[in-house]
């Protein structure tokens, strides 16, 4: 079976963590292990090619954004395939089109479409290390793409499904946390999660992996492995839904810093006029959540919804595109909100944990401005100066510290 080794940026910010990782990489090899490298750019050099081309242009296009960023774990991968080399093995360095990830042409967050695996399967089947550039594939015209925030980890998930192999992704973080510790020192380390809770905590702020590699992992059933890079501590394995999930309530909680309340204002109401903007929202490849709507007043209608705080300018283009022929719509946004979510498969068991949450903040005096729930989840949208209180309140009612 093939193991797909995924190191993020931090992991292979200097050229002795790098040295370090291709002797690890070679003890599992001598064991006989088939591998295949997926790796991000080294440390911040990410910013430092944004910096420089926005010091060019302060609206560079997509197109050439992907050109330039894409170069950043193609510096990675020969160091590290040379590093291999000088430990003895054999090793080879391949782009993400060299080595067949075909994607959308979406520049910025373009979705693999399939991967062309047999150049991968030939080095493989020859003894050879295939170490990989992260985050970028090529699209049907021949351009290179880029896949998004967190692209790396579905790269190494994708290759995973392809070769019928194992996913283990290494970062800066030992596992998987009922809290980001950041927030609370005493959180807990998850040994297993659900993909189910695992997805649900990664789409509500969890930054540990990137959604799409969930989903991807859980529907190809690619076993996948959380842990720390140069360290032997253990880390958290996501698995199957088992019954012993359901008797805790709430298995963690996530913060998504990174999202904006919107909040389209005297929108005259038909549902004609709802749909053409989340249709407009939608060909601009922005993703929306935590829609609420409220009640009708003189003919007009105000909507709400959450996204990214980086989609901001193309939000307030799609309203003044369509404020053209509605002259009355206005929009606000407040980008000093955060989305908090208590995630859990035991809610499908227990009710009452909306009420309960309800009831701890209004004891705190703890505003929150939407709220959204699923099966196993509930977001609340409240005040980033809130935050702390927030995390402290329900760690101690749910039993989420050591």
């Amino acid at each position: 079976m093939t193991t797909v080794l995924k190191f993020g940026g931090t992991s292979v910010a200097t050229i002795d963590q790098i040295k370090n990782i291709a002797q690890n990489i070679k003890d599992r090899h001598s064991q006989g292990e088939k591998l295949v490298i997926v790796v991000s750019a080294m440390g911040k050099s990410t910013d430092h090619l944004l910096k420089m081309i926005h010091e060019i242009s302060a609206t560079p296009s997509k197109r050439e954004l992907d050109m330039l960023l894409a170069t950043g774990e193609q510096v990675t991968i020969p160091l590290l395939s040379t590093a291999l080399k000088e430990l003895g093995c054999n090793a080879i360095s391949l782009t993400g089109a060299q080595a067949g990830i075909q994607t959308t042409d979406h520049h910025a967050k373009a979705r693999i479409e399939f991967i062309a695996s047999e150049l991968i399967l030939k080095h493989l089947e020859a003894g050879t290390i295939v170490v990989v550039a992260g985050f970028q594939g090529i699209s049907a015209t021949g351009d290179i793409t880029t896949l998004g925030r967190g692209g790396s980890d579905t790269t190494a998930v994708a290759l995973a499904a392809s070769l019928d192999g194992t996913c283990e992704i290494y970062t800066d973080v030992d596992g998987i946390y009922t809290v980001d510790p950041r927030y609370n020192s005493k959180a807990r380390k998850l040994h297993t999660i659900s993909y189910e809770e695992m997805l649900e905590m990664a789409s509500l702020g969890a930054n540990v992996l990137e959604t799409r590699a969930i989903e991807m992992a859980h529907k190809f059933n690619v076993p996948l492995y959380v842990g720390k890079s140069h360290t032997n501590l253990p880390g958290t394995h996501i698995i199957e839904r088992n019954n012993t999930m359901e008797s805790t309530v709430i298995t963690g909680v996530s913060i998504d810093n990174n999202c904006l309340m919107a909040s389209v204002k005297h929108l005259p109401f038909s549902q004609t006029n709802i749909a053409n903007l989340f249709m407009n929202l939608a060909s601009k490849n922005l993703n929306v959540d935590m829609i609420s709507i409220a009640a009708p007043y003189n003919g007009h209608v105000t909507v709400s919804f959450t996204a990214e705080k980086n989609d901001v300018l193309e939000i307030q283009e799609v309203i003044t595109n369509m404020k053209k022929e509605l002259e009355t719509i206005e929009i606000t946004t407040n980008d000093q909100i955060v989305k908090l979510s208590v995630v859990g498969i035991g809610m499908v068991s227990h009710s009452g944990v909306a009420a309960n949450i309800f009831r701890l903040f209004a004891e705190e005096d703890i505003n929150y401005y939407q709220v959204t729930t699923s099966e196993i989840s509930i977001s609340y949208t409240i005040l980033e100066t809130d935050v702390q209180r927030s995390i402290e309140i329900i760690s101690k009612a749910y039993e989420l510290e050591m």
